[in-house]
Order: structure tokens, then C-alpha cells, then sequence
């Protein structure tokens, strides 16, 4: 998840863009499809208003971009898209940011669970603090970012047929060591 641009100004406006549960919920959306206010309200039951406002605190984050524009109704209607392949730019305290970013994904997973269908065999939950040799850590943090990557490019719009909705919450990072 890119923590936006421009620096210290950018990586706090990013932070803030996360303060919200529905943003995480909007970005989810624009995963597999480029969204218009309109269609972003329709899909989580919100305003219109309400949906632009969220829109735009994402996008002065860094956390989302314009996918394009169209006519609507005499009216120009932006499309929205959470671009997975931009590069993460931070501020000056990437390891707070990072923390607030992780606090905000475990809220968003605590919500999501209070949804889930747990089916037999269907689902992943693991949890584990493993010491392992940096090169087995890396090679396993790469696959499993790049199983991550293949969700983003395989999400489709929402309510789309043949589909199902999954949630797929990832938090990996290696831990300092502690003073003995």
C-alpha cells in the first residue's frame, strides 16, 4: 500500500487518508476496477458527498489516482483506481508510518471478520514469530508478495459473475532484536 508522495507532507497526508475505516474499504473497491463517486456510494451504501470526500482525502494521500474522466448527465465524473504497482514514497519516519499502516490494515481485518463465511478447508489464518536464516525469510516474503500482486491483478469489479468476494490481509516484516 503506497504511503503517498512528496515527503514528510506526503507521508502524513497518507496517514491520515488511513484514519478512516471506509478509505481502506474504498481502496479494496478500486482494486478491480476504476470507480466514480456514484459508484463507490452504490456499492458501500453511502452519499454521494460522502463518497467524494472520502475520494479526495485518498487521493491528496497519494493513496489512489485518476484513472480517467467521463461525461455523465452533462457532468464530468473522475475515475478513480488504487494503483497496486506505484512505489511506495514514505516521510521522514517510515518505521511509524509503517506501524500506523499495519494498525489500520488490523482494524480493517477485525472488521472484515465479522463478515466471514468460514468454510471448511476454504481459509488462511496463520500467526508466527519464526526465526529463519535471511535468505529463506526473503525468498518467502517474495513469494508471498508476489501471490499478493497476482490478487490485485486478478480483483474485478465488484458484484462481478463467476466472482467471490475474499478478504486477504498480509503483514510480514522482520523484528529488531531485543536487548539482552
Amino acid at each position: 500500500m503506497s504511503l503517498g508522495e512528496g515527503g514528510a507532507e506526503g507521508g502524513r497526508a497518507a496517514l491520515r487518508a488511513l484514519a478512516h475505516p471506509v478509505r481502506l474499504q474504498i481502496m479494496s473497491l478500486l482494486t478491480g476496477a476504476s470507480l466514480t463517486a456514484a459508484e463507490v456510494a452504490r456499492e458501500l451504501g453511502l452519499t454521494h458527498a460522502n463518497a467524494s470526500y472520502h475520494l479526495r482525502n485518498l487521493l491528496s494521500g497519494g493513496l489512489i489516482v485518476v484513472a480517467g474522466e467521463e461525461k455523465i448527465r452533462g457532468g464530468l465524473a473522475k475515475r478513480y483506481r488504487y494503483d497496486t504497482d506505484r512505489e511506495p514514497v514514505r516521510g521522514p519516519d517510515p518505521q511509524a508510518e509503517r506501524r500506523a499502516e499495519f494498525a489500520a490494515l488490523a482494524h480493517e481485518l477485525i472488521r472484515r471478520s465479522g463478515t466471514a463465511r468460514f468454510v471448511e478447508g476454504a481459509g488462511l489464518g496463520a500467526d508466527g514469530d519464526f526465526w529463519v536464516d535471511p535468505e529463506t525469510w526473503l525468498a518467502i516474503r517474495d513469494r508471498i508478495c508476489e501471490a499478493v500482486n497476482d490478487l490485485h491483478r486478478a480483483a474485478r469489479p465488484p458484484r462481478t459473475a463467476g466472482t467471490v468476494r475474499t478478504s486477504t490481509t498480509v503483514a510480514m516484516f522482520q523484528l529488531r532484536e531485543e536487548q539482552e
